[in-house]
């Protein structure tokens, strides 16, 4: 884990106990701040903040709570270097319903910009006394959750801005360019080689259907934005997504590692098997795990173990319940479920690389041709014109 840089908090800290605190924001505020830019994460809506925000907020606290300052002084201190508007709102509150006299597990809830497992987590060192070691693991967590994410958006970035770019291409050209061509052989007139006709009826089903395209794709966006929480949208995006070849297994392996990482920090702050399983069905959106999460609490509850529940779901492959058994015989769960996401976690690594190294040429490849065709189609009508004179 990275480290926290404590000589600067306690300069602060001096400096604090000689001034009073204020709402005021930094004079930095509004002000384009490239690092912070490039270390922000993707969001679409979510009203939670972020996950780099959140691994930011737990190092650092914990690392206050851990060298002895008491929690107001420690909110203080993050607070000095808060320049987001809708962070530093968000810790104010919490920091006054602390001082109010609320527990920072209550404080946290009342914001409602944590997960339930983060509550319960904060509360469980309230109440154990081991509220920095707790605050640690959740820090690890979230290190854990954007490296993962970022690892998969930096391996897939290139071919999908080389997939756009192809894309854009040929449309330009169907669009634009083989128009022109259309206008020069209707001159000419006579009949068209068999190609050539194709091309230009794609070029004008284009041009007929631009802007109902537009709309449709428009539609799906907005659908996309305001059903990807509804059950329904879940429930068939992830059956769609299972049965894409290739992306199947690394969507798989993604919320798969996402379980056992979140199992492992559940479980390593003592909260119950059962009540860990209920936390981690109220926080993963993915439907096939979500559901299966409820039946195997059921199960639970009736006296099985967790192996043999997880043996229900084809989802949950036997090697994994094959550790888990073993991580139940020995009492050692948490520690055989921070292996399965660390197994897991490489595994999408070298896929999502792989899929990159073999895509870039393919699309390459896919483009010469496509462009290739329409240039090839384009010109040999003018050829044969030219041969018969």
């Amino acid at each position: 884990m990275s480290k926290v840089n404590i000589s600067r908090y306690k300069k602060v800290q001096h400096r604090l106990s000689k001034t009073k605190p204020t709402g005021t924001h930094s004079k930095t505020e509004g002000k384009f701040d490239l690092i912070e830019f490039l270390n922000k994460d993707i969001s679409f809506g979510n009203k939670q903040l972020s996950d780099k925000r959140k691994e930011e907020f737990y190092l650092e606290f914990s690392t206050l709570l851990l060298s002895g300052i008491d929690i107001r002084t420690a909110f203080d201190l993050i607070l000095v270097d808060q320049k987001n508007k809708k962070g530093r709102s968000v810790f104010e509150h919490i920091k006054e319903d602390v001082i109010a006299g609320f527990s920072l597990s209550e404080a946290i809830y009342k914001s409602n910009k944590f997960s339930s497992y983060e509550v319960h987590s904060i509360k469980i060192g309230e109440e154990t006394g081991k509220i920095g070691d707790i605050l640690q693991e959740l820090a690890l967590y979230f290190k854990s959750r954007i490296s993962q994410r970022r690892k998969i958006v930096s391996a897939l970035t290139y071919p999908l801005i080389v997939l756009l770019t192809s894309f854009g291409a040929v449309f330009f050209m169907l669009k634009f360019v083989v128009p022109m061509f259309a206008d020069v052989f209707k001159k000419f007139g006579g009949e068209l080689p068999w190609v050539t006709q194709f091309i230009l009826n794609i070029s004008e089903l284009i041009d007929a259907t631009f802007y109902l395209n537009l709309l449709v794709i428009a539609s799906i966006i907005f659908i996309f934005y305001y059903s990807q929480n509804k059950l329904w949208f879940r429930k068939w995006s992830s059956w769609i997504i299972l049965r894409i070849p290739f992306v199947n297994e690394i969507v798989k392996k993604i919320h798969l590692a996402r379980f056992a990482n979140t199992m492992r920090l559940l479980i390593s702050t003592n909260i119950p098997l059962i009540q860990a399983i209920q936390l981690l069905q109220q926080m993963t959106e993915f439907y096939p795990i979500q559901v299966s999460l409820d039946k195997i609490a059921q199960s639970i509850l009736h006296g099985q173990s967790l192996h043999s529940s997880l043996e229900m779901f084809d989802f949950y492959p036997k090697k994994m319940i094959q550790l888990i058994k073993v991580g139940e015989e020995v009492n050692r769960l948490d520690f055989f479920f921070e292996k399965i996401s660390h197994q897991y976690t490489e595994e999408i690594e070298y896929k999502t690389s792989t899929i990159s190294t073999v895509m870039e040429p393919l699309i390459i490849i896919f483009l010469g041709l496509v462009v290739g065709l329409i240039l090839v189609a384009m010109y040999l009508p003018m050829f044969q014109m030219s041969s018969s004179f």
